[in-house]
C-alpha cells in the first residue's frame, strides 16, 4: 500500500488472537477476537483512503480458492496462508495458471534474518514446510516455477511446541522481526515484478 499499490484484496478469516500480538502489525490487546481482514483493511485505508480494496473474510479452501483465483484478473498473488492443503494449492492454481506470486516458507524458529531469501522452491533447503510443500507438488508433476521465501536457518528443537488443533498438530515459536522481514522480502518480490513487466 506504501508502495502505491492502488488495486489490493486481502483474503483472510481469522481473527486477531493474543498470539499474533508478538509479530502482526495489526494484532493488539484492543482488538483482539476481531476479523484481521477488516484489521487490516483499516490500516491500508488509513495509509491510503483512495485503495480500491476489496475484503474477503473467507478461507481459500477447495473450490472457493479454484473460483476466486481462475474468475480473478490477478497481477500477482501474495501468499502467507499457513495450513498446508490451502497453501499447496494456491501454489499450485497460480502455477498452471500462469499467476504470477510469492509463497512464505515457515519462518517459525529462525532468528538471523540475513539468512532470508527468494528462491525457487526447487532450491529450497532446511525448511519442513518447503520440504513438505515440494513432495505434494511433485506428487501433481511440478517441481519447479514456484517462487518462495525462505531461510535455511536450522531451527532449535526446542522451539518446537506440540499442539492439537484443527489445523496444526505442533507450533514453532516466532520472534517479532522474522515475520516482518519475509513480508518485506515478498512485498520486494511483488514490486519488482509489477515494475519491470
Amino acid at each position: 500500500v506504501r508502495a502505491g499499490i492502488q488495486n489490493l484484496t486481502i483474503v483472510d478469516a481469522d481473527c486477531v488472537s493474543e498470539t499474533n500480538i508478538n509479530r502482526q502489525l495489526i494484532a493488539t490487546h484492543e482488538n483482539i477476537g476481531k476479523p484481521k481482514a477488516e484489521e487490516f483493511a483499516k490500516r491500508f485505508r488509513a495509509i491510503n483512503p483512495d485503495i480500491n480494496l476489496t475484503v474477503i473474510g473467507e478461507y481459500l479452501r477447495d473450490e472457493f480458492l479454484e473460483s476466486t483465483l481462475k474468475d480473478g484478473n490477478w497481477d500477482f498473488v501474495v501468499d502467507a496462508i499457513d495450513t498446508l492443503s490451502p497453501k499447496m494449492h494456491l501454489m499450485r492454481i497460480c502455477h498452471q495458471n500462469g499467476i504470477p506470486s510469492v509463497s512464505c516458507m515457515g519462518s517459525g524458529g529462525k532468528r538471523n534474518p540475513q539468512l532470508i531469501q527468494i528462491a525457487d522452491i526447487s532450491k529450497t533447503y532446511n525448511c519442513r514446510l518447503a520440504l513438505m510443500l515440494r513432495k505434494r507438488l511433485h506428487r501433481l508433476g511440478i517441481y519447479k516455477g514456484i517462487t518462495v521465501v525462505f531461510s535455511p536457518e536450522l531451527v532449535d528443537k526446542s522451539a518446537i511446541v506440540e499442539e492439537e488443533s484443527v489445523n496444526k498438530k505442533s507450533n514453532v515459536g516466532t520472534i517479532s522481526y522474522i515475520p516482518v522481514v519475509f513480508g518485506c522480502m515478498c512485498a520486494y518480490a511483488c514490486v519488482e515484478y509489477l515494475t519491470n513487466r
